[in-house]
């Protein structure tokens, strides 16, 4: 199922973000935008308003971190997932403090991936369904 959605990928590595945009369009149906750091990342989340972002946490210019928070103050209902290769136990706290919705390692199995990514589609984004009584 395509979802009508509208995603960022953030990443700073371009074969990651073309790697996640692979994955993420087999998902939606809808444009998916890319950004290579997190001063563009704010700047494009300001503009495009996009549904879900998915947001490296090592970056250039301005980290994950950073960018999560200033996306959570323009929208407090983003709905963002945290991308790394180096996941510490501060790192995921701290971007669960700062209300990223999930973290995903980058050596995630792409079906594994996938299905974290739709999990948080259906969970935050698309309205459940009237139950059939």
């Amino acid at each position: 199922m395509a979802y009508n959605l509208k995603v960022m990928v953030v990443d700073d590595d371009t074969h990651v973000r073309n790697y996640m945009t692979i994955l993420v369009r087999n998902l939606v149906n809808r444009t998916v935008l890319q950004a290579e750091n997190g001063d563009a990342a704010v700047q494009m989340f300001n503009d495009h308003r996009p549904d879900l972002v998915l947001l490296d946490v090592n970056m250039p210019k301005m980290n994950g971190l950073q960018a999560l928070q200033k996306i959570k103050e323009i929208e407090p209902n983003a709905v963002v997932i945290m991308i790394t290769s180096l996941a510490t136990r501060k790192i995921v706290e701290d971007a669960a403090d700062f209300g990223a919705c999930h973290f995903i390692r980058k050596d995630t199995p792409k079906d594994e991936i996938a299905e974290i990514v739709t999990e948080i589609i259906e969970e935050h984004l698309v309205s459940p369904k009237p139950s059939k009584s």
